[in-house]
């Protein structure tokens, strides 16, 4: 596989995420719609912690059910932990400082949907990696499945990313949407560049790491704000729907074969 055709690959992986951004100009100004919307996006979110956290901490459970070589498991294991600390704890520091030269006034459902797109951007640049990797290594059947698989995820990202944005009372504008989009989608193809240049499991611990640690925090801020609406059941309703979805997708990419 040629070099222009990994990169088509990683492109179309990460644009697919385009599909949701029309639903952050949603007028409606229903309560239920946004707390629906935001609901799916925390179930989509925590599918995606268990998919990152599970794919960074495989490599490890490997080296020690074998026990062969406990530098390369230390290595695995202080970048795992590394990486969940600095997306946990990192982002709330680069939110303190964006603050100071920004309007106070800015909504916070633009805010919330900011951190989406940084914390789906760092897991999808851990699913380019896997594309790139697939294709260098001549597993070509492989990074195509992963392709198809992650372009689904990433439609469904998509609309967890302006959850938030849906219903609030300043539509957002359309370069504002395409820079979401490409916060949460661009990574993909950076990642796809990146796997097809160097294979590196330690480099996918880091950034799937990183992903789950930002996702997690992503994750505390929705809940906080939907505790805030007292809708307790349309949240449950809407956790499960969306970590419904994330299972499904997964579900149509093993059962292909990847």
């Amino acid at each position: 596989m040629s070099f222009g055709t990994v990169l088509l690959l990683g492109l179309i992986a990460g644009a697919t995420i385009l599909l949701g951004m029309p639903v952050g100009r949603l007028r409606s100004t229903s309560v239920a719609l946004r707390v629906g919307l935001s609901a799916g996006a925390v179930g989509v979110l925590i599918f995606l912690v268990w998919d990152v956290l599970s794919a960074a901490w495989e490599p490890i459970e490997t080296l020690l059910a074998d026990g062969s070589n406990p530098s390369l498991l230390l290595l695995n294991g202080v970048l795992f932990t590394v990486g969940i600390a600095v997306g946990l704890l990192s982002i709330p520091l680069f939110q303190r400082m964006a603050q100071r030269n920004q309007d106070p006034t800015e909504p916070l459902p633009r805010r919330l949907a900011l951190l989406i797109a940084i914390g789906i951007g760092l897991h999808n640049m851990a699913e380019g990696l896997a594309i790139g990797q697939s294709a260098a290594t001549g597993q070509i059947a492989l990074a195509t499945m992963l392709v198809i698989g992650f372009a689904l995820h990433n439609a469904t990202e998509g609309f967890g990313i302006v959850a938030p944005l849906a219903g609030a009372e300043e539509r957002p504008s359309w370069g504002f949407l395409l820079l979401l989009a490409l916060i949460g989608g661009g990574p993909t193809f950076l990642g796809t560049i990146i796997g097809w240049t160097f294979v590196s499991e330690q480099l996918s611990i880091l950034f799937l790491s990183l992903a789950a640690g930002s996702i997690i925090f992503v994750i505390i801020q929705l809940l906080g704000v939907l505790a805030r609406e007292r809708r307790g059941q349309l949240v449950g309703y809407g956790v499960f729907i969306g970590l419904l979805a994330g299972f499904v997708t997964d579900g149509i990419l093993v059962a292909a074969g990847a």
